[in-house]
């Protein structure tokens, strides 16, 4: 007999209709809705007497939006937050600042068909608001940047250069010896922003896969392109892999790795999810083991399920080196995790020396 209780969800929505189907999906399923309110002020009172184990909230609401709400409730409780935003170009910007703020998932509102929704089990509100449930907290909040948040996705790269590359230009031409494939999930958003600040302008060329839904990935890429030295954007079907680029798979599709004569090129492509994702790590891992092989160095980070670990160990068989995210810095312990019990990575390292390793092993000559 299961007697674990069950998980204690808030939801905060203006819209009296979203709350209720909401409510209901959460409740058919075996959650616990403590409360269903219209507004952030509401739900500031409400903590005060209770407090839920997640938050499902909306981005745009009367009297207080959600990011204010956020910034509030990140200063004085660590509850984790899956933001439910419906999906539109200004509405991903939003909601990635919502993710450096402090929350730890994306599920995409409908505008229409509600109902329809409710019954879409892949709509993601369910394993979000479960794997929200397990996140580590403390580990999200210390990853959180310090820079102000007016920062915005359109932000020009300061002119001046890193100062790990003091007056290196930008290479355009160059052949990558190297190519550096990365997965992350819950937590990512903030990990991938330390990792990347980390790295000069010359940094080998790196292609990430972050699960995050379609349209959310491109808002993603042209924020880190305005806060870090490297270029960083959407990966286009095509794209040739260069040193000093870092691709972002879009979401909603597959990337994978090939090779066209001395230069690594990306195929982005549907098909079918794998492993409940797409795009998906294990894809573009397993891309990087016959493409590649160990002139790839393969990273796997925070994030919930085993996504990538099986493609890790194919890379890693292949003589690659591989790097996991250790437990004490990940806000999930799980994909990095797995890999680990696989025998699929060559070192256990902490967020802050992911980029001092990446360059290490990047910049060696096969």
């Amino acid at each position: 007999m299961n007697t674990a209780r069950p998980i204690r969800v808030m939801l905060i929505d203006d819209s009296a209709v979203v709350r209720r189907v909401l409510a209901e999906m959460l409740r058919q399923r075996g959650f616990e809705v403590i409360a269903a309110l219209q507004d952030p002020l509401l739900a500031l009172d409400f903590l005060k007497k209770d407090q839920p184990d997640v938050i499902v909230l909306d981005v745009e609401m009367p009297r207080m939006d959600g990011l204010t709400f956020l910034r509030q409730l990140m200063d004085s409780h660590a509850i984790p937050v899956v933001m439910c935003s419906t999906l539109t170009t200004d509405g991903a910007e939003t909601t990635l600042a919502a993710l450096e703020l402090g929350a730890v998932a994306i599920v995409c509102k409908p505008t229409l068909g509600l109902k329809d929704f409710l019954q879409d089990e892949a709509n993601g509100l369910i394993q979000a608001v479960r794997n929200a449930s397990r996140c580590n907290m403390r580990n999200l909040r210390q990853t959180r940047p310090m820079r102000p948040m007016a920062a915005s996705a359109g932000t020009a790269r300061p002119a001046a250069a890193s100062p790990a590359s003091p007056g290196m230009p930008r290479p355009l031409f160059a052949t990558s010896h190297k190519v550096v494939v990365v997965g992350i999930s819950t937590g990512g958003v903030q990990a991938i922003e330390q990792v990347l600040s980390r790295l000069p302008r010359n940094a080998p060329g790196m292609v990430i896969v972050q699960h995050m839904p379609a349209q959310f990935t491109a808002a993603l890429s042209q924020r880190l392109n305005g806060l870090c030295p490297m270029e960083v954007r959407e990966a286009r079907h095509g794209d040739r892999v260069l040193p000093g680029v870092a691709l972002i798979a879009p979401g909603g599709r597959h990337t994978r790795l090939v090779r066209s004569g001395a230069q690594f090129t990306l195929e982005v492509f549907d098909g079918p999810t794998v492993n409940h994702h797409k795009p998906s790590v294990d894809v573009l891992f397993r891309s990087a083991a016959t493409t590649a092989g160990k002139n790839a160095v393969g990273v796997i980070m925070t994030g919930m399920g085993d996504d990538g670990a099986r493609g890790l160990r194919e890379l890693h068989q292949t003589g690659a080196h591989t790097i996991a995210q250790d437990e004490a810095s990940s806000v999930v312990f799980g994909m990095a995790k797995e890999a680990i019990r696989l025998g699929a990575v060559s070192e256990v390292v902490p967020l802050a020396d992911i980029a001092e390793r990446v360059l290490r092993h990047g910049n060696q000559v096969c």
